[in-house]
């Protein structure tokens, strides 16, 4: 089932590297959009523009309590689901997943940008996304409930 090795907090270290590595992305991209701002723009009219970026905002509002409800439910199925993949497993795929969610946001502020929205919208997205990395960033206790859960629950299939 699960390894019966002793609780390490250096089994999180690939959770802060996917954590860093969408940060740093996030903060690539923003760099990009200052640096080359005109080579990357379409400047497509403001009219066809506003229909997509009020369809991201709304996206974006729905995310945030979505992302926070999958997480919990991604948390219980790995405390409670027998199989053979370990704690730090199970927790690395509910850490992907809600953190690779969040980050479309992201994407949103990027993309308006480049269909010709200002740095304003960009800056909105990005900060939003940035958020949403922060909620869901690993958490040692998290881990650890899963990991208690799995040991607990291969004791009780033993006896």
């Amino acid at each position: 089932m699960t390894d019966h090795r002793q609780f390490n907090p250096q089994d999180l270290l690939p959770h802060w590297l996917l954590t860093g590595a969408l940060l740093t992305l996030l903060i690539a991209a923003n760099i990009a959009c200052h640096i080359w701002p005109e080579q990357i723009r379409l400047h497509i009219d403001a009219e066809q523009r506003l229909l997509l970026k009020s369809i991201f905002y709304a996206v974006t509002i729905i995310l945030f309590p979505l992302v926070k409800l999958l997480r919990h439910i991604l948390l219980r199925l790995n405390q409670t689901m027998p199989g053979k993949k370990t704690a730090r497993r199970r927790y690395f795929q509910t850490v992907t997943t809600c953190l690779l969610t969040v980050s479309w946001i992201g994407g949103f502020g990027v993309l308006m940008f480049i269909l010709g929205d200002d740095y304003n919208t960009l800056s909105i997205f990005s900060l939003l996304a940035g958020l949403g990395i922060f909620l869901h960033k690993p958490d040692i206790g998290e881990y650890r409930s899963i990991y208690a859960a799995l040991i607990l629950q291969n004791t009780d299939l033993r006896t």
